[in-house]
């Protein structure tokens, strides 16, 4: 059986990171404080999920507070309902769920 798309630990790391704020535009550094990706690990991560559409990037403006320019990454639609769909996986293990009552 093939592997879901984006379906590492690593992956799932990040994309929950990004969930957290999915509007905000979220830099690398704070991505890997958070998840404790490396960023060899993080930035290619990031470099799928941007291929895929699923996150977008920018650079930082100097208004903005950042320090050195920085790349900026946040979720796209699509990665919002990736990662909330990875973000609560059904068990296999789980009790069916009860059937609704018809009206």
């Amino acid at each position: 059986m093939p592997r879901p798309r984006f379906a590492s630990p690593q992956t799932q790391a990040a994309l929950t990171a990004l969930v957290e704020d999915p509007a905000g535009w979220h830099h690398g550094y704070a991505l890997s404080r958070t998840t404790g990706l490396a960023s060899g690990t993080l930035y290619p991560i990031l470099r799928r999920l941007l291929e895929a559409g699923l996150v977008e990037a920018r650079w930082a403006t100097d208004d903005e507070g950042t320090g050195p320019r920085r790349h900026l990454y946040r979720l796209t639609a699509e990665g919002r309902a990736v990662a909330v769909a990875r973000a609560a996986p059904v068990s296999p293990w789980a009790p069916p769920r009860p059937a609704q009552a018809r009206p």
